[in-house]
């Protein structure tokens, strides 16, 4: 039990660089030129998943972007020159289906965060950013690859993804890191 903690730590980071490892950066830009040329950006996602999604939403308001999470009272509709943003690591939910199809309708773009490209979520969305990562759909028997329970590879890889592209995005539309800061809440 004395080193118990060190080695889990250390076997979690070690998946976390694999996945990073993994990630085709030349896929990262599309994603990245949805975001920055979006009029408004809406997010949403489900359990744990949602929970990354909330902080990427934070900072991509701390880069002076117009983002929003569906299901708050005041995220605007979305249409023409917009851009929705789900996550669906298991390749879909029924609610970022259904999410997708009004954002469709209305004419809003939609990109798709997942560990599984080929779900029903990521094929029908204008763009998809793939974290190759093991999530719920695949966490038992010989498909299991972390030492992390059920979807925690994916949702910890979100928070290390989620930050890099806020770094990128930084740099691409000359924000500062004080401008940002500029941005955050005084209401702590």
């Amino acid at each position: 039990m004395k080193d118990r903690f060190r080695e889990l730590a250390a076997a979690a980071i070690r998946d976390l660089g694999g996945v990073a490892a993994g990630m085709d950066e030349a896929a990262v830009a599309p994603f990245l030129d949805a975001v920055a040329a979006a009029k408004r950006i809406a997010l949403y996602g489900v359990g744990r998943e949602g929970l990354q999604i909330k902080g990427f939403c934070m900072r991509l308001f701390h880069l002076g972007l117009d983002a929003h999470m569906v299901g708050d009272m005041t995220t605007p509709p979305v249409g023409p020159g917009d851009l929705l943003i789900v996550s669906a690591g298991p390749g879909d939910f029924s609610t970022v289906s259904a999410l997708m199809g009004v954002a469709r309708r209305d004419g809003a773009q939609v990109a798709v965060v997942t560990a599984q490209p080929g779900g029903a979520a990521p094929q029908a969305a204008d763009v998809v950013l793939h974290i190759p990562a093991q999530t719920m759909a695949d966490d038992t028997g010989a498909a299991a690859t972390s030492v992390l329970p059920m979807g925690s590879l994916y949702e910890g890889a979100q928070y290390v993804v989620f930050e890099v592209l806020i770094l990128m995005l930084r740099d691409r539309l000359a924000t500062t890191a004080e401008g940002m800061r500029s941005r955050h809440t005084n209401l702590e």
